[in-house]
């Protein structure tokens, strides 16, 4: 799990999520950060492909330790 920030919520302080990374089919920067999921489903979030890039091998490497 992956945590994220909707996209434009910094006026609504609840916008931090969580997402299964096992889900994410493809992650694109267009310029703002698009994942699309295995079910078709787009989110667009704040932080950067890159980020999430980061994010998602941190979170495959937390799994292997176990």
């Amino acid at each position: 799990m992956i945590k994220l920030t909707k996209f434009n919520s910094k006026t609504n302080k609840k916008g931090e999520f969580v997402l299964n990374a096992e889900i994410i089919e493809t992650i694109e920067q267009t310029p703002d950060t698009v994942i699309t999921l295995t079910d078709g489903k787009k989110l667009i979030v704040e932080e950067s492909m890159d980020d999430v890039v980061r994010k998602t091998m941190a979170y495959r490497r937390a799994l292997r330790q176990y």
